[in-house]
């Protein structure tokens, strides 16, 4: 599954996991005037619905599964398979960590009516992924990648509703998120309102689509090494570095020659669909 899928199992299960949510948390202090205190920025929900055409499903499932990483977290997988099988239903959520008073939950996110987003609206999921708000008006734990997401256009944006809406309805028993007190205020600071359209994003020009896909990808999260606040360091946007597990860390993917300045664009594909450069596996 790529190095996406490497990040995703670090940072579920390892020490970057915690680090990153209570850091990231920590560091939106400096800019969280009352927010903690009057509660998320938000707009209120409109009627939008979003025709189901055959051309959004096949959209939405490409983005779904090939880019974004969405079921990464809403699915739960055997980690013992090598690589990590699908042991879920897609969308029907999973426990990503729970340890002591803190538990992170991907819920269902399938059309079941009880513990999915069956009674969720078109307009709420919408919402959901692209501005950190649920349907009740809450802040979603920023582990939901939503701040790269606002960056999607609203046609994508409707093709990937129209996919998650289209999930067969299932039923599941997972308990809710719990967050210590000071963290359930500090991420009232993340959600921002889209209040603007969003357009296409052409295919005329190669690298700003690519730069879109990688946004939607979140490839940064792996690859771009933080300061000790926890920001990108600037002008080291993919150049790796940063610690994944225990001795290992994400590879630089800029075209230096200590990246992947070698690769041609059959040997990219190849590495990002088979998981090996050459005869050399990743981890």
């Amino acid at each position: 599954m790529g190095t996406n899928w490497a990040w995703r199992i670090a940072k579920i299960f390892g020490f970057v996991f915690l680090t990153l949510l209570i850091l990231a948390a920590i560091a939106i202090t400096f800019t969280l005037g009352l927010r903690p205190v009057i509660g998320a920025k938000k707009r209120p929900l409109t009627s939008r619905e979003f025709e189901a055409t055959q051309e959004r499903l096949r959209r939405g499932e490409y983005l779904v599964h090939a880019v974004m990483p969405c079921m990464d977290c809403h699915s739960r997988y055997d980690l013992q398979a090598n690589p990590p099988v699908l042991a879920s239903p897609d969308g029907a959520g999973s426990i990503l960590y729970a340890q002591g008073g803190l538990r992170i939950v991907a819920p269902n996110i399938t059309s079941d009516s009880e513990s999915g987003l069956g009674k969720w609206s078109d307009g709420a999921i919408a919402r959901a992924i692209r501005e950190g708000i649920a349907a009740d008006g809450s802040a979603l734990v920023p582990v939901m990648p939503y701040e790269h997401f606002r960056h999607m256009s609203d046609e994508d944006l409707a093709s990937v509703v129209v996919f998650i809406c289209s999930l067969s309805a299932v039923q599941s028993d997972l308990p809710a998120t719990r967050l210590p007190s000071p963290l359930t205020r500090l991420i009232q600071a993340v959600p921002q309102p889209v209040t603007e359209r969003v357009p296409e994003h052409g295919t005329s020009n190669l690298a700003e689509r690519g730069e879109y896909l990688a946004q939607m990808a979140t490839c940064s999260d792996c690859h771009t090494p933080v300061d000790p606040k926890f920001q990108p360091i600037r002008g080291m946007e993919l150049a790796g570095g940063k610690p994944m597990l225990s001795g290992v860390f994400s590879a630089n993917i800029t075209p230096d020659a200590s990246g992947i300045g070698y690769y041609d664009e059959t040997l990219f594909i190849q590495v990002m669909r088979n998981g090996s450069v050459r005869a050399r596996k990743l981890s």
